[in-house]
């Protein structure tokens, strides 16, 4: 079966994109290429989901489904092993805050932090020339310097950034703290550090200086004005865990779940903890390359920089034909290529660490299923490793059925060019339905 999906606005390269209508609240703070509002309304629709029934995310990243889900008055869970997507996710779901006190608070915070900085020699204005400073700019400890991106920041912007931080700690206000924190972070991102996205992380022209508090205050209006338009939405139940999606039966409740609606990692070298290291890094979540690792072990391993010699996803998926097939593929394309560098040597292990970690995932969630529950994710056959085609959405189906599930059809969502091909890669939402039969025993 397959279920084509259609809609006034059905251009390819604008299906993946954040509609202006959409902006309120999901723009707090948002993953490049996340998949858009709009698709999680059409599964929401498809699947009627109802306001007594309950949605999940088990790879929410900054929150799409569970901000639309609330926005539509379903109560949404989330799981989330990245710990500044979770933050992200919590605070865009938590809207009981006044926006009036909130951007009271902040302008308090950002006059305190303009003070500091003049005291310092330091305009937050890149088009006033600094002459000197009267003292030192201040740094990350080396550690965690370690983990950023080279140059992802100049030293001048992270002084102030540093300086806002310590003004918004020694303020600290619980009502506001949560939000003020994730403003920066979106300035960071966007406006403040040297990153670009194309659609990859990657380091950009220095800049010398950049607007810091007026970016972030900036931030924080534009989360009061959303703030005023939903403020009056009754309460709906939403819920974000910290937790690996592979164990989702240890945090969610049995036979909780009416639909799930996700979209998780696709098996490439896209490592996901460097989209939000700068971020991460700034507001505490990571210090050292331990945290670093520690992170990346609640991941499903969907690229070379996350693999570990004690990893075995791959035993769920030893007696599946096709992704043997394909792991064996890849090593004898890498031979043939004379390919030898560590993370080539893992492109074969990978494929079937990641296929194997979904198996887990689809697993453990059977229990926290209702019998009925419908299922929506979105996937995207993959290339990347040495041009070896890795039709993830068919994959996933398979897995899935081995499990119990009822495979209701893969839909196309779209067509993406493929760096390393220069082809057309399908991007697929892999439909389900659990009938209930395992989830019991």
């Amino acid at each position: 079966m397959s279920y084509a999906i259609v809609r006034n606005r059905n251009v390819n390269s604008d299906l993946n994109k954040l509609y202006p209508e959409d902006r309120s609240i999901h723009e707090w703070y948002r993953f490049v290429l996340s998949f858009p509002p709009h698709l999680v309304r059409q599964y929401l629709e498809r699947f009627r989901v109802t306001l007594d029934q309950r949605v999940l995310d088990p790879f929410c990243g900054t929150g799409t489904v569970l901000v639309e889900c609330k926005k539509l008055g379903i109560a949404g869970v989330g799981i989330e092993a990245n710990p500044m997507a979770h933050f992200a996710s919590q605070v865009k779901v938590d809207w009981n805050v006044a926006p009036d006190l909130l951007m009271e608070h902040a302008r308090v915070v950002a006059e305190i932090a303009h003070e500091k900085l003049e005291q310092q020699g330091i305009e937050d204005n890149p088009l006033i020339q600094i002459v000197q400073y009267e003292r030192a700019l201040l740094t990350l400890p080396l550690d965690s310097l370690k983990l950023l991106l080279t140059d992802s920041i100049s030293s001048l912007p992270l002084h102030k950034t540093l300086v806002l931080l310590q003004c918004i700690e020694e303020h600290r206000d619980e009502r506001f703290y949560r939000y003020e924190r994730l403003a920066l972070a979106k300035a960071l991102v966007f406006i403040i550090s040297n990153l670009h996205f194309g659609p990859e992380v990657g380091v950009g022209p220095a800049k010398h200086d950049a607007p810091v508090v007026s970016s972030w205050l900036t931030c924080m209006s534009a989360m009061a004005n959303d703030l005023r338009k939903v403020h009056s939405t009754g309460e709906t139940n939403s819920i974000v865990h910290l937790a690996d999606a592979r164990q989702i039966a240890h945090v969610l409740e049995p036979r909780s779940i009416d639909a799930v609606i996700t979209s998780p990692p696709y098996p490439n070298e896209k490592d996901y903890t460097r989209t939000t290291r700068l971020e991460s890094v700034l507001l505490g979540f990571i210090s050292n390359k331990a945290e670093l690792q520690a992170l990346k072990r609640g991941l499903v391993r969907s690229n070379t920089r996350g693999v570990y010699k004690s990893d075995d996803d791959d035993q769920w998926v030893m007696q599946h034909p096709e992704i043997q097939r394909i792991a064996q593929a890849i090593e004898n394309r890498r031979i043939e290529l004379g390919k030898t560098s560590g993370f080539e040597r893992l492109y074969a292990r990978v494929t079937k660490l990641y296929f194997g970690g979904i198996a887990r995932h689809l697993a453990d969630l059977r229990i926290t299923l209702r019998p009925g529950a419908q299922l929506a994710y979105v996937v995207g056959d993959q290339a990347s490793y040495l041009r070896v085609m890795i039709p993830t959405g068919q994959l996933l189906a398979d897995i899935a059925q081995s499990l119990g599930y009822e495979l209701m059809g893969i839909d196309l969502f779209r067509t993406r060019l493929s760096t390393a091909t220069k082809e057309q890669l399908r991007e697929e939402v892999v439909v389900l339905r659990w009938p209930g039969s395992h989830a019991d025993t």
